[in-house]
């Protein structure tokens, strides 16, 4: 498969951000590594082979990106207020330096995005916080509610980038477009809370697809067994 080092410098965060890019033709879809991941965490734990056949027909681009979960979720040396807005301006990088990028380069309108574990939170929130800039949202073993890394703190920041508390307000046409599936495991501890994502989503008679899997816990060979399957279904 073709493999391509990228970086490029985000205004937003004043760095540096690094991926690897699979694939040098196909609809693009941006994959959102699991917590304090690196860009080629994906292809270390054999994520991207698992959907080698798409590549390699020139079907699918995947763009492997860093988290940015050592200055947001992760830095408890910060106020927890800190934390969501640097992770907002991680959001700010993807929507409005990344995926414009991505647009042009690849001739369309929307992209993909997908995701494990707290990659799955990422790719869920990112999709319906602009659903007018993504096609297919796939999360996999992925919990939604942010305040477990909040110590207690909570406002307007923290509301907008809480899935389960703004989405049973928010409308967009584009919800009932998107091709979402919540992956999950019978024995993954993330199960129940893809079971309230669907519920929220059914309230508001969003189409998607829970995927519960009769075996399996939380870890990666469940989530190599589903990503070609949800990849199929871009195409």
């Amino acid at each position: 498969m073709h493999e391509e080092y990228r970086r490029f410098y985000s205004q937003h965060l004043g760095l540096d951000m690094e991926m690897l890019v699979v694939g040098d033709y196909g609809y693009p879809l941006i994959v959102f590594p699991t917590s304090n991941g690196r860009y080629y965490e994906a292809k270390d734990f054999h994520l991207v082979d698992s959907v080698r056949w798409f590549v390699e027909n020139r079907l699918l681009k995947l763009i492997c990106i860093d988290s940015g979960d050592k200055w947001s979720w992760y830095a408890k040396h910060l106020h927890p207020g800190t934390r969501v807005h640097n992770h907002g301006l991680y959001d700010r990088m993807v929507s409005e330096e990344l995926v414009p990028r991505l647009q042009q380069e690849c001739q369309v309108d929307k992209v993909g995005v997908a995701g494990c574990s707290l990659g799955g939170y990422q790719a869920l929130n990112f999709a319906f916080r602009h659903p007018n800039q993504v096609a297919h949202m796939f999360s996999m073993g992925a919990a939604f509610d942010i305040k477990m890394f909040l110590d207690g703190h909570y406002d307007e920041q923290a509301y907008f980038h809480n899935p389960p508390d703004y989405m049973p307000n928010a409308q967009d046409a584009n919800f009932h477009q998107m091709n979402i599936i919540l992956g999950t495991a019978e024995h993954d501890f993330c199960k129940d809370a893809n079971y309230r994502m669907s519920e929220i989503l059914l309230r508001k008679g969003i189409p998607h697809r829970l995927d519960v899997r009769p075996h399996g816990t939380h870890d990666w060979p469940v989530w190599r067994d589903m990503f070609p399957e949800y990849v199929s279904t871009i195409f």
